[in-house]
């Protein structure tokens, strides 16, 4: 109980309240004794009486319209009670199927017949069910032998499946009021083995970016050999030798492998375009780089077929259920799948007439590779029952586990209610207990059925280890391949062309004899000529051949030189000297010492001046190696 202090201070706090509105709400409406409804407050003065309420002119629902309602909705209950209805459906597992039992009768299941059980038991009646002979919805083209044709002739009182809404069909039948769902019909394929945004090599840029990337290999190295040209004119400038296109363009290349280059601009225009590239090259590979690493083990997983658009623009075969939302709304013109139409004249789309789903999977997609286009509900439970037959097959692997594949996107979406025949009256019976299924969520339970909450098989095997395959390395070995195929044909390319010019060359001599032209002028061989005959000098001498080449004494061996002895070793000939005249020795070392030569510092390098027996001076290396190399050639 309260106090009497707080008594005092909310008698305080009463008498500081405002006053209280007593006013009503302005377009509220009131039901007057009369049992008609009419507005509480006064509409302004310059609004009409008939412009004012939520409405223009609304239409006035006395008392007398709501209780007529009712008692003609009482008198349908009463009139349905105890009645027998023929109740039509489709063979669309797990939303609508049928089941023969022993003896002939035909029973109703899935999630329609759910359904109508809960209004037989609301409204106490008794049902059959039929089937069409076609089991396909139908459209005004394709009406024989479908459920619209037994509606529409009131064949049947109620067609209970998961009918979607398509404009050809709404001049026959009538559809509920109630909107059981929005069906989405969804595409399954075979799992692809790499991601449809590319793996291996080529996948860190798309196609446009590795088309650039060639122009500018291509394009960078005579664009600097031009502005060297350019710059060298306009200038005067002999100090910056121009580069050869070669270089340039090899100078390119090895940029882009991160090799160094042999050239050295001095021009401090030549060096910003060189450092410009070089630049360019280290960005473009550190992205590459990047981005390679994220393919091979960061990537997300995508399909190659993932909207309708994929399909068109790629003609990529599909099959569908025969009769079903998919068919009508292809060959519907205003419907949003019309442009499919094409697909069904040239033979890529295929609608089955088998009802099981699980050989329409193996046979369609697992053999001939098809996309295979279901509504929801099914799609989820065949993956589900396939993935649990295979888990017996392979407990650990998700690629046996996991074969096919589910888009994300919905390849159509429509919505879907049950059918009457037109002028029924059970729409306006059953409709509202239908509606608060659905909005209490029993409908979309229903029809998620027995499906574990998590997805089954996902685009994205997250369980699987990312390891590399042949297919990740493919580009390696096309550009080892291709490399070797192009030396190949560029070394047969060179060894015909000798064996062209070698042929020329000695006809030309044959025809104008040795060393003549036809102008009696005296011409030398040319370089491949004497390359064929060192190929052939152990089979024989060319026309021509002099003999002056092979007579010419090798230099001395380094051993010779530099090592002491009597002048009877073989070993010091090359120290003798001449004699008389006669060439009893091969040569002296300048200086005059027969003992420690004359040692002459040539370019860096230290070497021995040695004379030759006709007079000439010649260098012979100190340097061990590059000695070695001397004796080498000379010698062996």
């Amino acid at each position: 109980m309260a106090t009497g202090i707080e008594l005092l201070v909310a008698a305080a706090l009463c008498v500081a309240c405002p006053p209280q509105n007593e006013s009503l709400p302005p377009n509220l409406y009131q039901l007057r004794e009369n049992g008609v409804l009419s507005l509480t407050t006064e509409p302004p003065i310059d609004v009409e009486p008939t412009d004012a309420g939520p409405g223009a002119g609304p239409s006035e629902e006395t008392l007398q319209d709501i209780t007529n309602k009712n008692d003609k909705l009482r008198a349908m209950h009463e009139w349905i009670g105890g009645k027998h209805l023929r109740i039509a459906t489709l063979e669309d597992f797990p939303l609508s199927y049928t089941q023969v039992l022993e003896n002939n009768t035909r029973i109703g299941l899935g999630v329609s017949f759910q359904i109508i059980d809960f209004l037989k038991k609301k409204f106490n009646f008794t049902y059959e069910v039929v089937v069409p002979q076609a089991n396909i919805i139908g459209s005004p083209n394709d009406y024989e032998r479908s459920l619209i044709e037994m509606v529409n002739k009131s064949e049947v009182d109620l067609a209970a499946a998961f009918i979607p809404s398509l404009s050809g069909q709404r001049s026959v039948v009538y559809y509920s009021t109630t909107t059981l769902d929005e069906g989405e019909w969804i595409m399954v394929m075979q799992r692809p083995r790499e991601s449809a945004s590319g793996s291996g090599l080529l996948a860190p840029f798309e196609f446009w970016v590795w088309i650039l990337i060639l122009v500018s290999l291509l394009a960078v190295g005579p664009i600097i050999y031009g502005l060297i040209i350019l710059r060298n004119r306009l200038t005067g400038d002999g100090q910056q030798t121009p580069y050869s296109l070669g270089h340039c363009a090899w100078f390119v290349y090895g940029a882009l492998m991160k090799q160094g280059s042999t050239l050295s601009p001095i021009a401090d225009s030549t060096r910003l375009l060189f450092a410009t590239w070089w630049i360019f090259i280290t960005i473009l590979t550190s992205f590459y780089t990047a981005n390679l690493t994220a393919f091979l083990t960061l990537s997300k997983f995508t399909l190659p077929y993932n909207t309708v658009n994929d399909i068109l623009t790629k003609n990529k075969h599909f099959v569908s259920m025969r009769g079903g939302g998919v068919e009508y709304a292809i060959r519907t013109t205003n419907e949003s799948l019309s442009m499919l139409n094409r697909m069904i004249q040239n033979n890529y789309a295929v609608f089955s007439e088998e009802t099981n789903d699980t050989y329409n999977l193996q046979n369609y997609v697992e053999k001939n590779g098809y996309v295979f286009v279901r509504d929801r509900p099914a799609i989820n439970i065949m993956l589900y029952q396939d993935y649990l037959y295979r888990k017996t097959v392979s407990f650990s692997d998700e690629k046996v586990h996991c074969p096919f594949a589910m888009a994300k996107e919905p390849f159509l979406k429509k919505i879907r209610t049950f059918a009457y025949p037109i002028g029924s009256n059970l729409s306006q019976l059953f409709d509202p207990e239908l509606l608060k299924l659905v909005e209490s969520g029993i409908v979309k339970h229903l029809s998620n059925g027995d499906i574990p909450s998590a997805e089954i098989c996902p685009q994205d095997l997250g369980g699987t280890e990312r390891q590399l395959r042949n297919g990740d390395l493919m580009m390696t070995y096309y550009i080892m391949l291709a490399g070797f195929a192009t030396a190949l044909a560029v070394f047969s390319t060179e060894l015909l062309f000798r064996y062209i010019n070698s042929r020329h060359e000695a006809n030309k001599w044959a025809r104008h004899g040795i060393g003549r032209t036809p102008n009696g002028q005296s011409v030398a061989p040319s370089r491949w000529l004497r390359g064929w005959r060192r190929l052939n000098s152990g089979h024989g001498q060319l026309l021509g051949a002099s003999t002056h080449g092979q007579n010419v004494t090798p230099p001395p061996p380094y051993q010779s030189i530099f090592n002491g002895g009597s002048h009877g070793e073989p070993l010091n000939r090359w120290r003798r000297p001449l004699v008389n005249g006669n060439a009893l020795g091969n040569g002296v070392l300048l200086g005059g010492d027969s003992e420690g030569g004359v040692r002459r510092l040539i370019n860096g390098r230290d070497y021995m001046v040695f004379r030759s027996p006709n007079g000439q001076s010649q260098l012979v290396p100190v340097r061990s190696p590059s000695a070695a190399l001397f004796q080498y050639s000379y010698t062996e």
